[in-house]
C-alpha cells in the first residue's frame, strides 16, 4: 500500500480496523502469518477492499487458516472452494494457498516455524526476499511478498511517521526497526587504530 493508506483508511468502515490494529504490526502466530500470506495471494489483481470484505468467508473456507487443516485439503476441497461465491474462486490461488500450507509444515522441520524461517532470513533487501519466497512458496511475486513482509513489520513503510498508528507499532519493536546500524568495516577499524 502507500502513504495514502494512512490518510484514507482511518475511520473507513472497511479499512479502519485492519489499518489501526493489524497492518505493520509484528506477529509470531503461525495462523496470522499464513492468513496474511493467503490474503496477499488472493489480492493479486484485485483491490484490498475486496479482500477485506471477503475475509470472513475466506477464513471459513480455509478452516480458520489452520496450516495443518489446510495442508490436508484434497481435490474435493478444491472443488468445494471453487463453488464458494464468498471467496476468490481462482484455481491457481486456491492451489497456492493449499500448497503453501504444506510448505509451511516443511519449514517447521528446518526452522521450527514459519516465524522462525522469516527470522532466520531477516534482514535482507526486498529483491532477496522475493527470490527466497519464489524458491520456497507458490504464487509469490514481488508485490505479494513486499506487502506480506510490510504487513508484518519485516519491511518498513506500512505507515507514515505522522500516522497515529506508527508509534504503536514502534512500541512492539517490529523486525525492520531492530536492524542494527551498519558497523564500520574492518578496513575502517584498521585505519582508525593506526597511530601517528
Amino acid at each position: 500500500m502507500s502513504a495514502a493508506y494512512c490518510a484514507f483508511a482511518p475511520g473507513n468502515a472497511v479499512h479502519a480496523a485492519y489499518h489501526d490494529s493489524e497492518y505493520g504490526f509484528p506477529s509470531d502466530d503461525e495462523t496470522v502469518l499464513f492468513e496474511r500470506l493467503a490474503l496477499e495471494i488472493n489480492q493479486a489483481g484485485l483491490s484490498w477492499q475486496t479482500i477485506l470484505v471477503k475475509r470472513p468467508a475466506l477464513r471459513a473456507a480455509f478452516a480458520g487458516f489452520s496450516v495443518d487443516r489446510v495442508a490436508v485439503f484434497g481435490p474435493a476441497d478444491v472443488e468445494r472452494l471453487l463453488g464458494d461465491a464468498g471467496i476468490i474462486r481462482n484455481r491457481l490461488k486456491i492451489a497456492a494457498v493449499i500448497d503453501n500450507a504444506r510448505r509451511i509444515q516443511a519449514l517447521r522441520a528446518t526452522h521450527g516455524s514459519f516465524h522462525g524461517w522469516l527470522g532466520a532470513h531477516h534482514p535482507q533487501p526486498k529483491e532477496e526476499w522475493v527470490r527466497l519466497f519464489r524458491h520456497n512458496f507458490r504464487f509469490t511475486g514481488g508485490e505479494i511478498v513486499g506487502e506480506f513482509l510490510m504487513s508484518l513489520g519485516y519491511l518498513a513503510g506500512a505507515h507514515v511517521p505522522e500516522c497515529p498508528v506508527y508509534p504503536r507499532i514502534l512500541q512492539q519493536s517490529p523486525p525492520w526497526a531492530r536492524v542494527e546500524a551498519p558497523r564500520p568495516s574492518s578496513a575502517n577499524n584498521a585505519t582508525a587504530s593506526v597511530q601517528i
